[in-house]
Parts: C-alpha cells; sequence; structure tokens
C-alpha cells in the first residue's frame, strides 16, 4: 500500500470519528438539555403537595396532581394490558409462523398503523368506545394508547425474534421438540432482553401523548374510580395548564413534564435492572 493510500485511510477514519463523535454529542446533549430545562422551570413546584393533592383553582395554595399522576398510571396499565400482548404474538407469528403473503400484509399494515396520526386514532378510539357508551372513560383512552403500542411491539417483537441464532431452533427441533414448543421454550427466552427493550420503547412513544386522551378519557379534576369514568392524566393536564394565562399553572405545567419524564425514566430503569438479573440468572 502506497504511503498516499495510508494518508488518505487516516485522515478518512479520523473525519469519520469526528462526525459519529460530534453525532452521539448532539444526541447525549439534546438529552441532557431537555432534562435540564425541565428540572430549571418545573422543580421549584415539585413537593409534597404536589404529588398528595388535588388541582387546586388559581390562587388557592397547595394545588397538586395527585389524581393525573394516578390516572396516567391506570391508562398506561390498561393501553399495555390490550396493546402489548397483540404485538408480542404478532410479532412473533411474523417471525416464526407467517407465510410470505399473509407476512407482507401484516407488516404493510402495521407500518400503516405506526404512521397514523395520534389524533386520528383518538378519534377512531372516540368513535368505537366513546360514542356507544356516550360517555369518556379511562378505557377509551387505554384502548386508544394500546392501538399505538401494537405496531412498535410487532415490529420491535418480530425484528428481536430474528436475531436469535437458527442453530438454537434446529437443535431443539433435533431433540423432538415441536415448532410451537421451540418458539415458547427457546426462541422468546433467548430474546427476553430484546423484546422486553421493545416494550418498554411502545411505553415511553405513547406515555406523552395528548391528542387520543382528549377524544376518549377527557380529564377530570377530582379521583376517578373504576374504568368507565373521565380520568385525568399527565399529559392533558400539562396541555391544559400550559395554555392557560396563570404562571402558577406554568410552573406546574414544567413540574408535570418533569415527573412524566422521571415516570418514563423509572420505568426504563426497572426494565435495565429486570435484564440484567435474567442475564445473572442464565449465568
Amino acid at each position: 500500500m502506497s504511503a498516499a493510500r495510508r494518508r488518505w485511510r487516516k485522515i478518512s477514519n479520523l473525519v469519520m470519528l469526528t462526525c459519529t463523535g460530534l453525532c452521539a454529542l448532539l444526541a447525549v446533549g439534546a438529552m441532557v438539555a431537555i432534562l435540564g430545562f425541565l428540572v430549571w422551570k418545573g422543580a421549584g413546584a415539585l413537593n409534597w403537595d404536589f404529588f398528595a393533592n388535588l388541582p387546586a383553582p388559581v390562587g388557592v395554595p397547595g394545588g397538586g396532581m395527585a389524581n393525573a399522576i394516578v390516572g396516567t398510571g391506570k391508562l398506561l396499565l390498561l393501553a399495555s394490558l390490550f396493546g402489548l400482548p397483540i404485538g408480542l404474538l404478532s410479532g412473533v407469528y411474523l417471525a416464526e409462523f407467517g407465510s410470505r403473503p399473509s407476512s407482507f400484509v401484516i407488516r404493510y399494515v402495521t407500518d400503516l398503523l405506526n404512521g397514523v396520526p395520534s389524533i386520528v386514532i383518538g378519534i377512531f378510539a372516540y368513535a368505537v368506545i366513546v360514542l356507544p357508551m356516550k360517555t369518556f372513560s379511562t378505557l377509551a383512552g387505554g384502548f386508544a394508547l394500546g392501538v399505538m403500542m401494537i405496531p412498535i411491539a410487532v415490529r420491535s417483537t418480530e425484528e428481536s425474534l430474528r436475531t436469535v441464532p437458527p442453530g438454537l431452533r434446529e437443535a431443539s427441533e433435533a431433540l423432538g421438540a415441536s415448532r410451537t414448543t421451540t418458539v415458547v421454550r427457546v426462541v422468546v427466552p433467548a430474546s427476553f432482553r430484546a423484546v422486553l427493550t421493545g416494550m418498554m420503547l411502545a411505553l415511553a412513544r405513547v406515555a406523552g401523548e395528548t391528542a387520543p386522551l382528549l377524544f376518549t378519557a377527557f380529564g377530570n379534576n377530582d379521583w376517578s374510580s373504576g374504568w368507565m369514568r373521565p380520568i385525568a392524566s399527565l399529559p392533558v393536564m400539562i396541555y391544559n395548564y400550559a395554555i392557560s394565562p396563570f404562571r402558577d399553572w406554568h410552573r406546574q405545567a414544567w413540574a408535570a413534564g418533569l415527573v412524566l419524564l422521571g415516570l418514563v425514566l423509572l420505568a426504563n430503569i426497572a426494565a435495565k435492572l429486570l435484564i440484567g438479573r435474567a442475564a445473572e440468572a442464565e449465568y
């Protein structure tokens, strides 16, 4: 190799290394900037009243968003119970059992669903649940968020299962296991960490959605018992407080945004801990 060729390779390597480093720095910097801005704007409004009390009228001290925090948890729980099993099983079918024509159709529909605006999904949930039942409800909000989780869960599960080496499947079937047993006992456990990461991605994707909840869960300034009543949620409270003309509500909106981001981060940390324990158990 000539000296000029080696020099060109060194220069190309340095340029690409610099570009990738700058892109990584920008990605991390954006997250740090968002988190720092939320802390700067919202940390001052975080206190015990914020987590323990209901919203208070303007000018009345001690108001909080306890009902919205609990409501967000209920909505995400219901969305997970609806969307994640469908996404998981659909991803397993695509990766392990689907024929070429059916797999193509399912992937195409899934990609289309992933591109549907969230407000359209909210209108759909409003038409199929709110109008027939004649009431906004937690059920309708959870259904809308669950529909949004399905395409992410499907595609992440499919890609996770495809990373499992074919040799594991062949070894299991060589020992006499059926195709279904191989998938349930070998393939899915082998890709558990990747699948769980995809599920957390789907959960984080819908945690901050506001538009679907405006048409379904609507909102509630009080506690909401059961699943068939309107319910408060942090994204809707943030929206309502942010567009208000009151400074105190603006501070609480920033605080709610910080809490919402913190809940997503805690969920991801919990998932990482579960993945770590599962990995330790394997060894």
